[in-house]
């Protein structure tokens, strides 16, 4: 029996993990097969405290890790393939396999990008069709990319992008971007960035890889294709709440609800980060409410619930 488990190892879970450990909880971290959270896929953070010169995304998460390794965490490679909140203690079973069973749960899940949805994106992923610049960028030196999205995301994709390719196409659906203002700036100052206005990408081109996109405007509704090597898609993101369906309370786009800080529908259940938070998805906010589900966590045990 567990004090505390933990579901996801981005930003949220890792600082539930240090806070959880430090008061003395033993709490197992879950940490699935692609561990680490969105962080891993980031090329520099910029904005998070106390790195004056930006750090490695991938850098951050290590450190974030060892230092939850550091005060006790234990950590369990693999995926929970079902869980139970219907009764007390709470369990979870890992890929099918063997159960977990726990006074308490928080909830780091987090999102995953959400596709374009055009016929040939699936067949055509990792053929040219990515979701992490930080991941692919280097295989496309020299050549002409495509990123879709409005948002800081997709600029930070752009930008990165320029280090590798000789043109990078930002397509948007609208005539304005919804970036932050220091993202605009950068991406609109940056001479190897396009922008290809109220367009709708409509298919991808290729037969064994991409060639290029079909392109709609949105407002003469007139075709058009532009060549291409790469298609990095950068249009947001899904929480990672399937899992949860019927047992915990969600809005109308399957984020967790929670109240009264991180508590969710099932008291002894807490949610932090991305899988509960639409609005401001920064890693620095979900670090944050990390600790506010540890402590949640460790209030609810104090009181013998």
């Amino acid at each position: 029996m567990r004090n505390v488990v933990i579901i996801g190892s981005g930003p949220a879970g890792l600082t539930a993990a240090i806070y959880t450990a430090r008061a003395n909880l033993a709490p197992l971290l879950i940490e699935g097969w692609q561990s680490g959270g969105q962080l891993t896929t980031t090329i520099e953070v910029e904005n998070y405290p106390g790195f004056a010169k930006g750090i490695m995304g991938p850098e951050l998460m290590k450190a974030m890790r060892a230092q939850a390794v550091r005060f006790g965490t234990e950590f369990l490679t693999g995926d929970v393939s079902a869980v139970n909140f219907v009764t007390h203690p709470f369990s979870m079973t890992i890929d099918g396999d063997h159960t977990i069973e726990s006074k308490t749960v928080i909830i780091a899940t987090g999102a995953t990008a959400i596709p374009i949805g055009v016929s040939n994106e699936t067949r055509l992923t990792g053929h040219g069709v990515s979701v992490c610049a930080t991941c692919d960028g280097f295989f496309f030196r020299g050549k002409e990319v495509v990123v879709v999205g409005g948002g800081d995301s997709a600029m930070e994709e752009a930008i990165f992008l320029t280090k590798f390719a000789t043109n990078v196409f930002l397509v948007h659906r609208r005539d304005k971007l919804r970036a932050s203002k220091i993202m605009q700036d950068r991406a609109i100052k940056n001479e190897k960035i396009s922008f290809l206005w109220n367009s709708v990408v409509e298919d991808i081109l290729g037969s064994d890889i991409v060639t290029g996109v079909r392109l709609r405007n949105a407002v003469t509704g007139k075709i058009s294709d532009v060549s291409c090597a790469g298609v990095f898609v950068a249009i947001g993101h899904r929480p990672n709440t399937a899992l949860f369906d019927g047992q915990l309370d969600m809005d109308e786009k399957g984020y967790l609800r929670t109240h009264s800080g991180t508590a969710t529908s099932v008291p002894g259940v807490f949610a932090a980060g991305d899988v509960q938070d639409s609005k401001y998805r920064q890693a620095v906010t979900a670090a944050g409410s990390g600790c506010m589900a540890a402590i949640d966590a460790e209030r609810f045990l104090e009181s013998g619930a």
